[in-house]
């Protein structure tokens, strides 16, 4: 995207009366563009741009079947639908000063949003974990929302919301398919799994198979990291990359959490969840945060080093859960393992 079209974009939804005068792009996504825009008045916001250029996944088969729950979460439509969803339901998302969807000002799905700031959680958490306690708090109350609010289909927000429906018979069906997929694709990246090939998967579908069948599904996020939350000025956390928010079993959710906040992930914790679904999802997270990194690898993502790092950690600890007999939700879950 030209400078040029991003300030056409800038003043249309900050007001013409604004220059461009800098262009940040922020690090860290894998399949948007995302960037700061300065104004000559010191007023900022930050774009949002799906453009293929921005995307740094190889391109796979189904990519765009957006009844796949766990297909890539790109584009405005869902953006929208999810931002829609979560501010409906009192969850704090940044909020939408433009969007082009027409190639007003540039062929690609491009929205312009709120820009905050300050740290986010994960940045809060390292920091000071006592400042951070009352963000936390507030979390748990946004998350204990998206778990009440609750529908009798599960998939993408967008489809739901749609009245669509999604392929497959249950979250536990969908994920296990999609669990043998990132065996099968680890597998043919490290030789670990493919000699641990035969455990793992008779593990997958043992604990597959031990899942009651449910009939309604909460919103989740779906990858919900202390990275994904930003913190705003009055101490709310705001969740953003929500375009992969969908229906699902709320054990996804916190089983991602888990991972992600090790020790500091107690606050939300939550009665009634099923420890089923929990040690199935804890596997079958192991192996997606294996194959995932290995297929982004496969790309020109800049930051290599970190991604074979949290392909690293995750394949073993896979490995680890198949050799203690059981898949538990594992009390030693580092903090450090996905950006």
């Amino acid at each position: 995207m030209t400078r040029e079209q991003l300030a056409g974009a800038a003043r249309a939804a900050l007001g013409g009366g604004r220059r461009l005068e800098g262009v940040e792009r922020i690090a860290g996504g894998s399949k948007k563009g995302v960037y700061r825009l300065v104004m000559d008045d010191a007023t900022t916001a930050i774009a949002y741009l799906w453009d293929d250029t921005e995307n740094y996944w190889p391109a796979a088969e189904g990519d765009d079947d957006l009844t796949d729950p766990f297909s890539p979460g790109l584009g405005l439509d869902l953006f929208e639908a999810a931002h829609a969803r979560l501010d409906a339901l009192g969850v704090r998302v940044p909020a939408i000063r433009l969007v082009d969807r027409d190639g007003a000002h540039h062929p690609a799905d491009l929205a312009i949003v709120e820009d905050l700031r300050g740290e986010n959680l994960e940045e809060l958490l390292a920091r000071d974990p006592r400042a951070a306690a009352p963000v936390m708090a507030r979390l748990g109350e946004a998350l204990e929302a998206m778990r009440r609010h609750r529908a009798s289909a599960y998939g993408k927000v967008a489809v739901v919301d749609g009245g669509g429906s999604s392929r497959g018979a249950s979250c536990e069906g969908v994920v296990l398919e999609r669990a043998l997929r990132d065996l099968a694709e680890a597998g043919a990246r490290d030789p670990r799994i493919t000699e641990a090939r035969d455990r793992l998967e008779e593990r997958l579908l043992g604990l597959a198979a031990a899942v009651r069948p449910r009939a309604e599904y909460a919103v989740v996020h779906g990858e919900l990291g202390p990275d994904h939350v930003l913190v705003d000025t009055d101490g709310h956390p705001v969740l953003i990359d929500i375009e992969g928010s969908m229906y699902f079993d709320v054990e996804w959710e916190h089983v991602f959490l888990r991972i992600r906040l090790h020790d500091a992930y107690r606050p939300l914790g939550v009665d009634g969840l099923d420890e089923d679904r929990l040690a199935f999802y804890t596997l079958a997270q192991r192996l997606s945060l294996t194959a995932g990194p290995l297929r982004l690898l496969d790309g020109d993502f800049p930051d290599r080093a970190s991604m074979a790092g949290i392909a690293e950690y995750n394949l073993r600890k896979a490995l680890e859960l198949v050799r203690a007999g059981e898949a538990v939700v594992d009390p030693s879950l580092s903090g450090e393992v996905l950006s």
